[in-house]
């Protein structure tokens, strides 16, 4: 095996010295280009973060995901306005085909799995390897695998995890390349670690080469399956499943994917302070699991920042600051008269909410208090203009109602708009176009959140509950505003009443009556989100805290 890629597959630039250590970063998502839909949400905006700053500071990373045929899906409306999924076929002329086939078994049956390639030089990253059963001489059932991310079966989600895993190293195999470190960003590739293990027979050479990143912050969020039902889908790459049983701890039914990654890596890490300490504490019961350190999250500042608003922070020039933010404002709404017919206002207080519509991050919190909702959005003195937008989960019923309500909702105020088709380019324009940021999730439910940070980078105030990544940045009235944590009995009203009154009492009247102070606090967001929370600073942390 060689410490080389191949000469046709090589990084784009010479490897920096701090970072030669070699590393193969496995995510089930990606989002690297508006062009390239190979994400859902917020973790792959994270993983595309991640590899444009390897690239930036010459790591010796690449990265390995998948192929997806039907991309996540096109967000669009039914006749009645309401949201619709459509699955339409992408296709990419930029990426090029490795000529690199090879079978994995999936549920008894030998499946081919095909390899593109992704020049880092096309959208300035590590190269990036995609991979594909939708091949020549496979059967329709096994090129549907590599069809939809996060299928709704499970069993072929499952088989796309084991295209992910055992697939990914065994393409690495086929370039005759092996890593340093192999680094799963969540347990969706963890068959890989099993495939590994057959190829290595060795448990110790497992955990010094495997690192995992964990993303979910309660035991019950972390995947789980019957070890039967695995076997029989060939998950666990030919490993007897007494061996599978003995190397993962696994006594009973229950095979946990996220408890078994913690069993055979080297080291792990969380991706906030705050999740690192909740990771610690819910698996500590556990026995033999590795050291949970954590990698505080972050994205690509070159990526998302507007360089007019960047100038103007860098000069602290709070006049050019607030011109081009205007100016941004107006882009936005454009985009906003397109989609809801509404012409909203360069000059009036803004407040976006845009990420993954779920549960837990109670999108429509604001609106289940009516009379006050009404009040915010029929205020003369102080008036203001709310945007929402997000993909929920196609499957989740419960997401698309409240996507759906809160656009019907939004017929009744002509300051109030519901966007549909939040992918990277939309997110990128909102985030350019808000005044203020709203993240109300349940505290501790959200593991980090990143969206804030893209929002702070290009002049949007974060409007939170204290939960994720903001507990290691925001500091109230002086970067952001950080509503109280709510008691466990009365938390959704509290939380309700909490925003309500910082919005009411603070935000609006120092946005209106002091427009200097709020351009002030605009500018120390900008200027204390920029240099922690820019994925250099967390790609140098993998290398030095986990790799």
């Amino acid at each position: 095996m060689s410490k080389k890629l191949p000469v046709a597959f090589a990084h784009s630039y010479p490897i920096a010295s701090a970072f030669k250590k070699s590393a193969a970063y496995f995510s089930m998502e990606f989002g690297i280009d508006q062009a390239l839909k190979t994400y859902s949400g917020g973790l792959g905006f994270l993983a595309g973060s991640h590899v444009r700053a390897a690239h930036d500071l010459h790591q010796n990373l690449i990265g390995i995901g998948m192929l997806w045929k039907y991309g996540y899906y096109d967000q669009v409306r039914n006749t009645d306005n309401s949201m619709a999924v459509q699955f339409r076929e992408k296709m990419y002329s930029f990426l090029q085909d490795t000529n690199i086939r090879f079978q994995i078994i999936i549920n008894n049956k030998p499946v081919w799995v095909a390899a593109y390639f992704l020049d880092g030089k096309t959208f300035g990253t590590v190269p990036m390897f995609f991979l594909t059963t939708d091949t020549e001489d496979n059967d329709t059932w096994a090129r549907a695998i590599s069809y939809h991310l996060y299928d709704a079966d499970a069993a072929v989600k499952v088989m796309q995890c084991m295209v992910l895993g055992i697939g990914g190293a065994k393409l690495l195999d086929q370039m005759k390349y092996e890593p340093d470190v192999y680094h799963f960003n969540e347990a969706h590739a963890l068959s890989g670690a099993f495939y590994l293990y057959k190829k290595w027979g060795s448990v110790e050479k497992l955990r010094q080469k495997l690192v995992f990143t964990t993303h979910t912050p309660e035991e019950a969020g972390n995947e789980k399956h019957d070890i039967d039902f695995l076997n029989g889908l060939d998950f666990f790459a030919g490993v007897p499943l007494p061996t599978i049983r003995q190397i993962t701890g696994t006594a009973d039914n229950t095979f946990n994917h996220s408890l078994a990654a913690l069993r055979l890596s080297r080291k792990a890490n969380a991706v906030s302070k705050l999740h690192g300490e909740v990771s610690r504490k819910m698996w500590d019961g556990y026995a033999d699991i590795c050291e949970i350190t954590h990698v505080t999250n972050a994205q690509n500042k070159r990526y998302w920042t507007d360089t007019e608003l960047e100038k103007s922070r860098i000069k602290g020039d709070l006049k050019a600051l607030d011109k081009r933010k205007k100016e941004l404002k107006k882009t936005l709404f454009d985009t906003v008269a397109d989609q809801a017919g509404k012409l909203f206002d360069p000059n009036v207080f803004t407040i976006v909410w845009a990420r993954r519509f779920a549960a837990y991050k109670r999108p429509e919190l604001l609106t289940r208090d009516r009379e006050r909702f009404e009040r915010l959005m029929k205020n003369t003195k102080y008036p203001v203009q709310f945007i929402w937008a997000g993909k929920p989960y196609p499957k989740d019923s419960g997401a698309v109602y409240t996507f759906n309500q809160l656009y019907y909702l939004s017929h009744l105020y002509p300051n109030m708009a519901v966007l549909t088709g939040h992918e990277l380019a939309l997110s990128k324009l909102i985030k350019d176009g808000s005044d203020a940021w709203l993240n109300n999730p349940v505290v501790t439910r959200e593991a980090s959140g990143t969206s804030g940070m893209t929002a702070a980078m290009n002049g949007s105030v974060n409007v939170s509950t204290y939960d994720g990544w903001v507990c290691e940045f925001a500091k109230h009235g002086h970067n952001a505003f950080i509503v109280p944590v709510a008691s466990e009995q009365n938390r959704d009203a509290e939380d309700i009443n909490n925003l309500f009154d910082v919005l009411e009492n603070e935000i609006l009247p120092l946005y209106y009556d002091n427009p200097a102070g709020w351009q002030a606090l605009t500018l120390r967001s900008m200027n204390e989100v920029g240099e922690f929370f820019d994925a250099d600073r967390m790609a140098t942390d993998y290398y030095e805290k986990v790799y």
